[in-house]
């Protein structure tokens, strides 16, 4: 696939051979970039990240984990680095209040600034082996036979070349592989903006979502002092939201905001000021090739709640056990399941966005619209006060209704391993299970004959399964009665599941069946 690149000099000058070698090259620091290295080289795979930032950034965008995120990090027992997080049990709905209760022990959401997140995602990365370089801009991307080749230029002007066998582009809605491989992100342009910023020195009343006269207005101060503002003016276009070169800046956001509120915040100082737009947009092909697209490089769409950064966290997790399993399985000589499971990854990824970049559209019209949404946030108010209802969209804006078509009868199959507590010798909860990133055959028969059938089933893939032999406990159990055995992936996922009794040998089959399907042919081939 030719490169699109720029300038033209910069190809000439390129290095014929490569200078670095990787299995991975994920390119973008951020914290998408960062949990996803770190999960590619739990697999066994040498990674290396290309940022083009010489530092990280100060700005903290995003400032929102919510219930899913919090439960994959546990999984990796990441959630200690971040000690403890205030928590809101409250979120909305385009701005209409909204009870996030629900299953596990993370419901609501969890107020973490992004610089935060990626400090403990770098550090995590870090502490993995990842190999991260910074101030190196990638301007080309060539695909060959078993390679895809990165053009870059690194800090001091130079031009080079890094070979890998897979490219993950992390690289944020303004994706320059994205442009450069001219992939089709189709989708709306903006039609409205946020005006956002992190402001100290000011003094202002808070306000959660409060629609006035001329505009929307959103003010939460910070321990610190530091008080971040949100501010939409009813009907004014999008004039340059998200502009990388930083067009949007404190002056916009002041004036709008006395525009909206009459107040006056011109006199405090910015950290960090700009905007965010309505476009949303998502990738055709989540994987073109060699290169496959993760978090805001796949999809665009204004970050309410922080659905943004948590969909991207969400991609790292599918995408990254799927592509180290991938690199394993070429290097055993199994290139079409390699094929399958990153085939897997769009499968599973792209209708998941879908959905939240559908949500998220509800969302800005209900947030960002003027006097003419008001009979429907109307409507809505009175629908989320049915709990049916509440429970749909809380599972939505928390990430917990997460499911994937994987096929299978029983219930919990696609579904999240539901978070509970258990008795077992290895582990205390059902995401501790996941800690060294392998897939889990979890026995919860409490029957020996009944387990050592299951055991030896799983025989032949024991090098990537745990078999588990477990007791759920506490008043979280009943969400796994019924439950016989259940196989769950990497990220959280069940595979497989079968009742009280899995062991018949129509089963045993189908159990056999996921294990190759999500974790390959076996060594010494089917028993």
């Amino acid at each position: 696939m030719a490169p699109t690149q720029r300038p033209a000099a910069d190809a000439a000058s390129a290095p014929e051979e490569p200078d670095l070698h990787a299995d991975a090259v994920v390119v973008g620091a951020g914290p998408v970039g960062l949990l996803l290295a770190a999960e590619l080289r739990l697999g066994g795979a040498d990674v290396l990240v290309l940022e083009r930032l010489v530092e990280p950034t100060t700005e903290s965008r995003a400032s929102t984990l919510n219930a899913r995120t919090l439960e994959l990090l546990d999984s990796r027992g990441l959630l200690t680095a971040f000690g403890t997080l205030p928590h809101e049990p409250r979120g909305h709905f385009g701005g209409i209040p909204l009870d996030l209760a629900g299953p596990g022990p993370y419901a609501g959401q969890w107020k973490v600034p992004q610089t935060t997140t990626e400090a403990r995602l770098a550090a995590r990365a870090a502490d993995s082996g990842v190999r991260v370089l910074r101030g190196h801009d990638v301007y080309g991307v060539t695909q060959g036979p078993g390679h895809v080749d990165l053009l870059a230029r690194t800090p001091d002007g130079a031009a080079t070349r890094i070979r890998a066998r897979y490219a993950v582009a992390a690289d944020g809605q303004d994706s320059t592989v994205r442009e450069l491989l001219g992939a089709d992100f189709p989708g709306q342009g903006a039609e409205r903006e946020l005006l956002r910023g992190d402001v100290a020195g000011i003094d202002i009343p808070d306000r959660r979502f409060e629609r006035l006269d001329r505009g929307l207005a959103i003010a939460a101060r910070r321990a610190d002092g530091v008080t971040r503002v949100m501010v939409h003016v009813f009907g004014s276009p999008p004039s340059a939201a998200g502009s990388p070169d930083g067009a949007v800046g404190f002056a916009t956001v002041a004036d709008a905001w006395k525009r909206v509120t009459g107040e006056e915040i011109g006199h405090g100082t910015a950290l960090w000021a700009g905007a965010f737009d309505d476009a949303a947009r998502q990738l055709a092909r989540y994987r073109e090739g060699r290169v496959l697209f993760a978090g805001d490089a796949a999809h665009r769409h204004l970050p309410v709640g922080g659905q943004a950064l948590n969909l991207g966290l969400q991609d790292a997790f599918n995408l990254g056990w799927k592509l180290a399993a991938a690199l394993r399985a070429q290097d055993a000589g199994a290139p079409a399941f390699a094929d399958a499971l990153l085939d897997s990854y769009h499968a599973e990824r792209h209708p998941a966005g879908h959905q939240v970049l559908t949500s998220v559209r509800a969302q800005a019209l209900l947030l960002l619209g003027g006097p003419e949404v008001d009979p429907v946030r109307a409507v809505f108010e009175e629908l989320i006060a049915l709990p049916p209802a509440r429970r749909h969209l809380a599972g939505e804006v928390s990430g917990l209704d997460t499911r994937y078509d994987l096929g299978g009868g029983h219930a919990l199959t696609g579904g999240l391993l539901p978070h509970v507590p258990l008795s077992a010798p290895s582990a205390t909860t059902t995401a501790a299970l996941l800690r060294d990133g392998r897939g889990v055959l979890l026995d919860l028969t409490g029957d020996a004959a009944h387990g050592e059938r299951l055991a030896r089933a799983l025989a032949p893939w024991a090098d990537r399964v745990h078999h588990v032999r477990a007791r759920a406990t506490g008043p979280d159990a009943q969400r796994l009665a019924g439950v016989g055995a259940a196989l769950v992936r990497p990220d959280g996922h069940v595979a497989w599941a079968a009742g009280p009794d899995p062991t018949p040998a129509r089963t045993l089959a189908a159990a056999r069946r996921a294990l190759r399907r999500w974790f390959g042919p076996p060594p010494r081939g089917p028993r």
